[in-house]
């Protein structure tokens, strides 16, 4: 369950899209351009160091309005706006502290920030372990009332109904005081894993056919798989696997203890299973989940067709898992500046309008932007944000087109962020991953437009096609095997069977040969690479990665229209404005319902089989370019 009251948006791109240098780089050695600039945020480690013991002061005394929230209406909103008050800060200590101790992994000081950070969300959650039961017992019309009676309590009638919501899932102010208490220990996998992969891990080193010798940390693992060469990717990955598998016990342990927590919390709140309770949040429908699964298994077909195109395309005799990330045109090689992948970027999205675009530009001047690899960095990509500071976005950038589309993917994310909070109230600013991904992946659909409609040569347009294909693959089909993968474990884990290295690694391997057509001869998937799960940090996030899936399927949607919009050459666009509203519009209505308002019904199936339809359109026109 989301701990109350935090808002933290941290939304991170696949991981498919990112690349690393060959040797390392210090992060004293890059530009300052491409650093971000947190000043906005704290000028110094040391302004940071009195806020928090300033904060943790204030935490302490939000107790004083535990049973004081009937009194008045006045009452309850001085509780209820002190609170707000302090949540704000509490986002901003945590933000820096969070993304100073992803500047090196190395640095012991920042990770002791990040953990004192953590240490405050419990004191908070702790403090006001009160807040929900004591509002819950007030009832909804005298809630209500309050609200229509006050003029400051206007903004959080969204809030508030939702707090309303969570009556049968609500224990006595006690007992949630004890589960708030309990947090700090909910995220021990999570933190268990990090250290491992991101400081410990040895990651080996490998010669490739050039005679480079690489180090294969998850950047460079990333960017080598992509080798061309055939021996060099078997080489990579086999390197690369091997040494997650020396320690699938520890990485077994560090997600058994992650879902652990999971089940925990779904017992104490009372829901029937960890989906409804990760799901009840943003008010989806676990039906939407189940769905989601449904309509990807019916569509294996599709996959299996885009893979034996890919086959094809690479003239071998069997495509096997190392050859899902080689270029499947070889002749055709992009690269890129951070300059380039802005302005590309800024003319793909220019159909949303000149203020959107101008706000892009301004994040980049004003380095709100952390763009390229060093030692000790974090690994992915992500976009986070201060309420009434500005977002910011952290890169792994070397200059690959798929690293464009990762740029234009998180830049989605900055641009919700910074669209949200300067048209909501703080309580209303936060919106819902169900659609951070949606702006995210719309992104990506535009700049594939923009860049197929720029491409007239036979190479490159088919290497732009594959890899929308790819994304495809990547985004929908991939993320969907993760979510298949994430509800088999948690349903393991209820019916109390617990988690290990040995039968994870099972699972994981059954469900890539089912997706991947391994027993058809579609894809050949080595034993080797079942423990794959250990290198995905989004098990750790309890059902994240679904909505990755989708919300390129509502994207893709919503994309069409927006294309319908600039075909039509009218002034005009509503398909536009109305996603510039869904955007604004925080959490001012549940996901589910802002979709729709905007066009697209997720509780069925047709934006699925719309984006189905859109993918054999694409293998459509490659196969007429191959003829």
């Amino acid at each position: 369950m989301k701990r109350p009251g935090i808002t933290i948006r941290l939304a991170f791109a696949v991981c498919l899209a990112l690349a690393a240098p060959a040797a390392a780089v210090e992060r004293a050695e890059i530009p300052l351009k491409y650093r971000w600039d947190l000043a906005a945020i704290f000028p110094s480690d040391q302004a940071w160091d009195q806020a928090r013991s300033a904060l943790s002061r204030r935490i302490d005394t939000l107790a004083a309005f535990q049973g004081r929230l009937g009194v008045s209406s006045d009452s309850f909103a001085v509780a209820l706006t002190t609170y707000m008050d302090v949540q704000r800060e509490l986002d901003r200590v945590f933000v820096y502290a969070s993304m100073r101790a992803d500047e090196d992994a190395r640095e012991s000081k920042p990770l002791e920030r990040k953990s004192m950070a953590e240490q405050l969300l419990v004191q908070f959650g702790t403090a006001t372990a009160f807040l929900r039961p004591e509002i819950i017992a007030l009832g909804a019309e005298r809630v209500r009332g309050y609200v229509d009676r006050e003029p400051r309590l206007k903004d959080y009638r969204p809030w508030l109904e939702d707090v309303l919501r969570y009556a049968p899932h609500t224990l006595s102010a006690a007992e949630e005081k004890v589960a708030a208490r309990a947090a700090i220990m909910s995220n021990s996998g999570e933190t268990i894993r990090g250290v491992l992969t991101n400081a410990e891990l040895p990651y080996p080193e490998v010669t490739l056919s050039s005679r480079e010798k690489v180090r294969l940390d998850a950047q460079g693992y990333t960017r080598y798989r992509a080798a061309p060469n055939r021996a060099d990717r078997d080489t990579v990955f086999r390197a690369f696997w091997a040494a997650h598998q020396a320690f699938k016990g520890v990485l077994g342990s560090a997600l058994n203890a992650q879902i652990q927590a999971h089940v925990a919390d779904r017992d104490i709140h009372r829901f029937d299973s960890c989906l409804e309770s990760s799901l009840f949040n943003d008010n989806i429908p676990t039906e939407v989940y189940h769905q989601l699964v449904n309509d990807v298994r019916a569509n294996l077909p599709t996959l299996h067709r885009y893979l034996k195109l890919r086959q094809r395309m690479m003239g071998v005799d069997q495509l096997r898992y190392e050859d899902l990330y080689a270029p499947i045109i070889p002749s055709v090689d992009l690269s890129y500046t951070p300059e380039q992948a802005l302005d590309l970027t800024q003319a793909a999205v220019a159909p949303l309008g000149k203020d959107y675009v101008a706000m892009l530009r301004r994040a980049s001047d004003e380095r709100w932007m952390d763009w390229m690899p060093s030692t000790g960095k974090a690994s992915g990509a992500y976009s986070t944000g201060v309420y009434g500071i500005h977002p910011y976005q952290l890169q792994n950038f070397t200059g690959l087109y798929e690293e464009v589309g990762t740029f234009a993917h998180e830049a989605g994310h900055t641009m919700h962020t910074y669209l949200s909070d300067t048209h909501q109230p703080y309580v209303t600013h936060n919106y819902a991953t169900f659609v951070a991904e949606v702006a995210s992946t719309l992104n990506e659909n535009l700049l594939f437009h923009h860049m197929l409609g720029r491409t007239k040569d036979k190479p490159t347009r088919l290497f732009m096609l594959g890899s929308y294909l790819d994304n495809l693959r990547g985004t929908l089909f991939r993320q969907t095997l993760f979510a298949e993968f994430e509800l088999r474990i948690h349903e393991m884990v209820e019916k109390g069977s617990p988690l290990s290295g040995e039968n994870l690694t099972e699972l994981y391997l059954g469900l890539v040969r089912e997706y991947y057509g391994h027993d058809q001869g579609v894809c050949r998937v080595d034993d080797l690479y079942g423990i794959e799960w250990g290198y995905i940090d989004h098990f750790f996030y309890d059902f994240y990665v679904y909505q990755y899936a989708t919300s390129i399927v509502a994207s893709t949607a919503l994309a069409n229209g927006i294309h319908q919009d600039v075909t039509a050459k009218k002034k005009a666009m509503p398909h536009r404005d109305a996603y510039l509203r869904l955007l604004q519009a925080g959490s001012s209505k549940y996901p589910i319902d802002l979709l729709k308002d905007a066009g697209v019904d997720m509780t069925t199936s047709a934006p699925f089989q719309a984006a189905m339809k859109e993918m054999n359109a694409v293998m459509d026109e490659m196969e007429k370019l191959l003829r």
